[in-house]
């Protein structure tokens, strides 16, 4: 690696496997599949991180791409893990997940933060010892009557179906844009937009 690039490790969380694929709790990880597509840096399964991960040059930095392939409330295994190999630090590490404090459609851009109850932010902080990372969270709307654990794990309904794919891109277009432009402006603008 060449010294004195600037790394960004973008980690897309989710559960493994064609079941889980399209559910709600799965967005983190849809958004880094669009991207490895946009910077054409095709995933591959790497079995010492328990991963797919991808990794080149975008916009003058070095970018990871990651995927954990344990369940949810295991990703932060394979974030450490990820993370000390290539010794990525802390503050180059964005954290893309589903969050049900918002409705559907949602970006919230955060510093740092709790994990909110989210198994995979919990697990994340657990293993990287610290909340003090950044996080994209993609509102899917909340339970409501259903249980949170059900919900999480059902596919989106017919109309947030047909918006699907261009909230995934907004998701994305927000770390592109992390590449080019201060996390602060970045984070400004995407949470003004309500």
């Amino acid at each position: 690696m060449q010294s004195g690039v600037e790394q960004c490790l973008f980690v897309g969380l989710g559960n493994p496997g064609p079941r889980y694929a399209t559910t709600r709790h799965n967005i983190g990880s849809c958004v880094i599949e669009e991207l490895s597509r946009r910077l054409s840096l095709p995933l591959r399964e790497d079995r010492r991180f328990v991963a797919r991960v991808a990794k080149g040059e975008s916009e003058g930095k070095r970018v990871h791409l990651l995927i954990p392939l344990t369940y949810m409330n295991l990703s932060g295994t394979a974030v450490q893990s990820y993370s000390a190999y290539f010794s990525i630090g802390l503050q180059s590490l964005v954290v893309v997940v589903d969050d049900v404090a918002f409705p559907f459609g949602c970006l919230r851009l955060r510093l740092m933060g709790s994990a909110g109850g989210h198994n995979g932010l919990k697990s994340v902080e657990q293993s990287m010892g610290s909340s003090h990372y950044k996080r994209l969270r993609m509102g899917i709307g909340q339970a409501g009557e259903k249980v949170l654990a059900d919900y999480v794990l059902e596919t989106f309904n017919e109309d947030e179906q047909a918006e699907l794919s261009q909230f995934v891109d907004r998701g994305v277009e927000v770390l592109q844009r992390l590449l080019r432009e201060r996390f602060s402006d970045v984070m400004t603008s995407v949470n003004a937009r309500a």
